[in-house]
């Protein structure tokens, strides 16, 4: 008796700690994404410049001296002139010097293509900010270019691309404004630095709102009809059957649609390609339904029979009392089953990926056009983002649980103002 009171204790407090630490994860979880998706629209992603040399040993910045440096080296804010040396083998008829280049920063000018200018110097002769040499004979020994906004290249010329010299000279970026964020229609990430996602947001409205509309009314009638009419060993095979398709993984689904139905969408409508928005939403309709039927069929089961018995009583027909009587009555299941079938479709990735054709645009008339979702974006590109790029997928993911969770809201709403 002992053993067993302390028993139950032990456990009170060890479910306790345990649901503590999983409430406190998920916080911790959600805090996490959170802040990173709110920082770049309050902060630079640098406090000032930053240089990476590349196959540069020994390389001297504004007098202090680096050796075998491959990593940041971050010059202090405000800083107007950069004076970058290291030492270099010369010609028969130059002999050994050094390799200079000063940049001057212009810290009033907003445009990143503007913001530097360069003077270069090698041994005895001298560059202009272009790139060419003027003296011993004005052969061009640097490029300077421009890869992608905010970052600038500058390279030594060598006998083959793999020896040459370089120096890349990163510019921070500027707060991002959450209005561009969320209405611009270029999504550019690494060249012109473009974060806009108002394309990717109406992707996945699109397909969620047409796989809502396309497979709710299937899956409550579906549910219904096992519910009320099919007798029980059917039922109860089929049950089975749906149980087993709602823990079938969403890549499989993917290659399904990939399979058959983008094939089929191409050759009905006659289009280039089938990687369309219908597709997606026939694929996502497909998934939604077994999580429904399964959580509807189950309320509508749990009805009190005495509440059938009474509607029928009354001289209403098998049909009326399962769609006026039977249907409301569970409406809070059925609710509860169309919502996770919603949060499934809004949350869907790799099947997007596979049919939707992940093309960052919006077109007039999207419904036979390649579409992205923001799910289909943080897959594809989480994986090599860095800096500004990865800090907007995390952007991203709390865009998307804003529009889930008004979405849910909606939801609730609708069921709140049924039950009036």
């Amino acid at each position: 008796m002992i053993n067993r009171k302390f028993a139950d204790i032990f456990f009170k407090y060890l479910f306790r700690i345990v649901a503590l630490f999983s409430v406190l994860a998920l916080g911790a979880i959600l805090l996490f994404v959170f802040f990173q998706g709110v920082l770049p629209f309050f902060s630079s992603t640098a406090q000032g410049i930053r240089l990476v040399p590349q196959r540069i040993n020994e390389l001297t910045v504004n007098g202090e001296l680096y050796l075998n440096h491959s990593s940041f080296i971050n010059i202090p804010k405000n800083t107007n002139r950069i004076t970058l040396s290291f030492p270099v083998a010369g010609t028969s008829t130059e002999g050994d010097g050094n390799e200079t280049l000063e940049i001057i920063v212009n810290q009033s000018e907003k445009d990143p293509q503007k913001m530097l200018a360069f003077n270069v110097a090698y041994g005895n002769g001298a560059t202009s900010g272009n790139g060419v040499a003027v003296g011993n004979g004005g052969s061009e020994r640097i490029k300077i270019t421009y890869p992608e906004a905010y970052v600038y290249t500058v390279s030594w010329t060598a006998a083959i691309s793999a020896l040459e010299k370089r120096i890349h000279i990163i510019l921070p970026e500027p707060p991002y404004n959450f209005f561009r964020f969320i209405s611009g229609m270029e999504w550019k990430p690494s060249t012109a630095k473009l974060f806009g996602i108002f394309p990717m947001i109406a992707g996945t409205i699109l397909a969620s709102f047409g796989a809502i509309l396309l497979g709710v009314p299937i899956a409550l009638l579906c549910a219904l009809f096992m519910a009320e009419f099919l007798p029980d060993k059917p039922a109860a095979l089929i049950r089975s059957g749906i149980e087993l398709l709602a823990g079938i993984p969403s890549v499989v689904y993917g290659f399904f649609g990939l399979m058959v139905i983008v094939p089929v969408v191409k050759n009905i409508f006659n289009i280039p390609s089938g990687n369309t928005l219908l597709s997606a939403i026939l694929v996502l309709a497909l998934m939604i339904l077994p999580t429904i039927i399964t959580i509807a069929e189950t309320s509508l089961r749990a009805v009190p029979n005495s509440v059938r018995e009474a509607s029928l009583a009354l001289g209403a027909s098998k049909m009326q009392t399962a769609w006026r009587v039977v249907l409301p009555h569970a409406n809070s299941g059925v609710i509860a089953g169309v919502i996770l079938g919603i949060s499934r479709a809004v949350g869907e990735t790799m099947a997007v990926i596979l049919v939707a054709g992940n093309s960052p645009q919006l077109a007039a008339h999207p419904l036979l056009k390649s579409i992205r979702t923001l799910t289909s974006t943080i897959a594809m590109e989480m994986g090599y983002a860095s800096g500004r790029h990865s800090e907007m997928l995390f952007s991203i993911g709390v865009v998307l649980f804003a529009i889930i969770l008004i979405l849910n809201s909606m939801i609730l709403w609708f069921r709140r103002r049924m039950e009036i």
